[in-house]
């Protein structure tokens, strides 16, 4: 059995005050909670109130992003052994946005996820499809693509450590939401890739999430899917009671 694991992404919301707010209404809506895992990843600077504020509960904290490199001449950037340090347990990469706004490449995914893997961090990858990409019937050459350069190149034993979110371009913070029939088309293929890739039993255990505009009110028909091992959950997740609906989903 594959524990889903509940994501949530604040992106650029909430100060390190907010943040202890939030986890503080957060910890007892999901204390009784077995059946999945839970993430928050607030900015940068509320990392260490997250992580002071879910201590004795059962939420985890992740990172937004994350460099290459453990130490150099890189203005602005933190490090994976950086983020351990502070008490970190996760990362997201290779965000559609961070693909969009800031030059990620399926280079630099694989160079953050190996750095992450090294110093003991558990990722989350993401992938999908702009609207045009889906359109033109593009969906699948690009999640190959994404998973041949950003993935496909770590070793079994590393990839075993990686969560992947599907998240299609087109339903991010869009209130467009793939049907779960869409969705599961998305995953299964993925899971297919790892399997030529990694064999059966790592592609078997693999937890494949989905992302783009989950809500308290689709959650439930996303997570029934087999294909469907939890949600990287954007806007919904920056609401306690939101966010703590989708976790009891």
């Amino acid at each position: 059995m594959r524990t889903p694991v509940i994501a949530g992404n604040w992106k650029l919301y909430k100060s390190a005050h907010e943040t202890t707010q939030f986890l503080n209404e957060l910890a007892p809506l999901v204390k009784e909670t077995r059946r999945a895992e839970i993430v928050v990843c607030p900015p940068f600077v509320a990392l260490p109130a997250a992580i002071a504020a879910a201590r004795g509960s059962a939420i985890e904290v992740g990172a937004q992003d994350v460099f290459w490199l453990k130490e150099g001449a890189y203005t602005g950037e933190v490090s994976a052994p950086m983020l351990l340090a502070i008490g970190c347990q996760w990362v997201i990469i290779g965000h559609s946005e961070r693909r969009q706004y800031f030059g990620e490449t399926e280079e630099t995914v694989f160079k953050k996820t190996t750095a992450a893997l090294e110093s003991g961090l558990k990722p989350i990858v993401c992938v999908g499809e702009k609207l045009e990409e889906r359109e033109a019937g593009q969906t699948g050459a690009v999640l190959e693509s994404q998973f041949n350069g950003g993935l496909a190149g770590l070793s079994p034993e590393q990839f075993a450590r990686v969560s992947i979110a599907y998240e299609p371009v087109w339903a991010i913070g869009t209130g467009r939401t793939a049907t779960p029939e869409m969705a599961v088309e998305a995953h299964a293929f993925l899971r297919a890739k790892i399997r030529a890739r990694f064999g059966a039993e790592i592609a078997d255990a693999s937890r494949i999430l989905y992302g783009g505009s989950v809500k308290p009110d689709n959650a439930a028909a996303l997570l029934a899917q087999d294909e469907i091992d939890g949600a990287l959950v954007g806007g919904a997740s920056l609401d306690a009671k939101s966010f703590a609906a989708i976790v009891n989903a």
